[in-house]
């Protein structure tokens, strides 16, 4: 059985992908437009947004967490047009 992970390293993980998305190197010949590239970056968003996803619904998730949870999301957003929208 695995381990249930608390919403609040479910947030520092969160953002822990967000920002090895970040530091991933952009391939030089062909830039942000190397499909391996992209599939890394969406991977990384979809694996942060998957990871707190459930934390609003929880009973015991309070209103920061919650506030958390939402600039989370909208940051794996900006992070994704920044990174992949040059």
């Amino acid at each position: 059985m695995s381990r249930l992970i608390p919403a609040s390293e479910r947030i520092v993980r969160a953002r822990a992908l967000i920002q090895k998305a970040r530091d991933l190197p952009i391939p030089p010949e062909t830039g942000w437009r190397d499909f391996s590239y992209v599939a890394q970056v969406k991977d990384l968003m979809q694996q942060a947004r998957d990871m707190v996803k459930f934390i609003p619904y929880t009973p015991s998730a309070t209103p920061e967490m919650k506030a958390e949870v939402t600039k989370i999301n909208v940051e794996t957003v900006e992070a994704e047009k920044e990174l992949l929208h040059r």
